[in-house]
């Protein structure tokens, strides 16, 4: 139908050509931004998703610098370690001097050297924080990402545990460690002289020796048959290898005495014949080594049902363990051990003797607690006292504990070493598989997002074209009218 008042043609190549202009544009602007998706409306779907993988790769990039952050930390420490391996070394060579009974110096004169490197080695540890209450002693955990979404987090941390690995001098069992001469014999008041050659008999006789450290079942040490006192301290000092703890006998008293670190002693009845009378389990006649003589006492704990604290007195100053509600008797000497090992102070835990507690110190300490649940029945404040006797020992006899305690510190150190190592290696690890994600990551964000250029580029000429078609088209529509004009002459 020929009409004066529609076009619709015009109407038609109107409409095309709008379309033809919209779709030059999105091109011109795919090109020109280089995305694909410019607006929501151009891909909602992919949109969505193409975001859900820069979060992603934002996330993972950021994770990267932790990692690398987390690694310079390691490093930092494990530098302070290997310092301290190196004094382990130097004090190892200074005890094995003085171990020597053909050694003529003065043993002053190496262990003014020993202690001060026992000094250094607590302030470098300090320094890389890792002494009770040290920035890095604890479960240092690095944010890396990566994890799939809606899921637990805690497969995107690499986690670090140096909760346990301090390495102070205390730490590592070397407070009472020294290369100096006498004074580090102990012996009990009721030891008999066991020095002579007349045998002694001995039926499955037992001496169990406790280390912190070395659990609450000690080491125990069998003895049977019939031999001389020194064939049983040769016997007694094969079993206790490795615990830094050694026997020999008094050159003056001919009683047997233990030497070494921290330690104490409980024994049978069938041992008084060797090492006196000693209550079993360790109690009122628990032994200690100290300087001057050992100090216990032993405490009935229970499980913590409210928060407690312990204060310990030593050298006048006062030193709070809080025990938080809800530990277990083995966590609550945990915890003291953990806060006052350094200073000197331990405790050991006897399961059997009805949940008892022994306290033990290198010097007179205090300790007093608030009346509570967690506790049992603590004085406040209480005076501990010595219930051993000290003798002079063998003047070779403290460097030989001292070798054993520096090879003892030397393995501690090197576990906290390994985890240090674990931990770099477990990072770089963790860096490079965050490195991959985003490379796989970016590339599916780009395969959705990202505009095809070569494709938008011939779309670009077909827009152009059709463009032109539509604009000479609408000239011909628009000119369709004048025909009527023909019909009217």
């Amino acid at each position: 139908m020929i009409s004066l008042q529609t076009n619709y043609a015009a109407l038609v190549g109107e409409q095309n050509m709008n379309t033809n202009q919209l779709f030059q544009t999105n091109t011109i602007e795919a090109l020109t931004s280089g995305y694909r998706i410019n607006s929501s409306g151009d891909d909602p779907a992919g949109l969505a998703v193409a975001n859900g993988y820069r979060d992603q790769v934002a996330e993972l990039t950021q994770g990267v610098l932790n990692g690398n952050t987390g690694i310079n930390t390691l490093q930092i420490i494990d530098g302070g370690l290997s310092n301290i391996s190196t004094m382990l070394d130097r004090m190892q060579t200074l005890a094995t001097e003085s171990a020597s009974g053909t050694f003529t110096g003065d043993r002053a004169t190496l262990d003014q050297e020993f202690q001060s490197l026992k000094t250094e080695i607590t302030r470098q540890a300090t320094n890389i924080g890792l002494v009770a209450g040290g920035s890095n002693a604890q479960n240092l955990s690095v944010y890396v990402g990566g994890a799939p979404e809606g899921s637990d987090l805690s497969s995107a941390a690499v986690n670090v545990d140096l909760a346990g690995g301090l390495v102070d001098a205390g730490s590592l069992g070397l407070t009472n460690a020294t290369v100096n001469t006498g004074g580090s014999g102990t012996s009990f008041a009721t030891a008999p002289v066991i020095s002579g050659t007349a045998p002694i008999s001995l039926a499955n006789a037992q001496i169990t020796v406790y280390t912190p450290g070395g659990g609450s079942s000690g080491t125990v040490v069998t003895l049977n048959g019939s031999a001389t006192g020194a064939q049983f301290v040769a016997d007694i000092n094969q079993q206790l290898a490795g615990t830094g703890v050694t026997a020999d006998i008094n050159a003056s008293s001919g009683a047997l005495e233990f030497q070494g670190g921290a330690f104490e002693i409980s024994a049978n009845g069938a041992a008084a014949n060797l090492v006196g009378t000693v209550a079993n389990p360790i109690s009122n006649n628990s032994m200690y080594q100290g300087e001057v003589g050992g100090v216990a006492t032993s405490e009935t704990f229970q499980a913590s049902t409210a928060e407690q604290n312990l204060v310990f007195t030593v050298n006048g100053e006062n030193t709070t363990v809080s025990l938080a509600a809800g530990l277990t008797v083995q966590q609550e000497v945990d915890a003291v051990n953990s806060a006052m090992n350094g200073q000197g102070i331990y405790a050991l835990y006897d399961p059997a003797g009805a949940n008892a507690v022994d306290f033990s110190g290198t010097s007179q300490f205090g300790l007093s607690a608030a009346a509570g649940a967690g506790t049992g029945a603590i004085a406040a404040p209480v005076t501990l006292t010595s219930s051993v006797v000290s003798a002079a020992g063998n003047p070779e006899q403290n460097a030989t504990s001292a070798v054993t305690a520096v090879g003892n510190a030397l393995t501690i150190l090197g576990l906290v070493q390994g985890t240090v190592g674990a931990g770099e290696n477990k990072l770089q690890y963790a860096i490079n598989l965050a490195s991959s994600q985003i490379t796989n990551f970016s590339a599916a964000e780009s395969s959705i997002r990202d505009a095809d250029v070569a494709t938008e580029a011939a779309n670009l000429s077909k827009a152009q074209v059709l463009q032109q078609a539509s604009i000479a088209a609408m000239a011909q529509a628009n000119a369709a009218p004048q025909a009527v004009l023909k019909l009217l002459q």
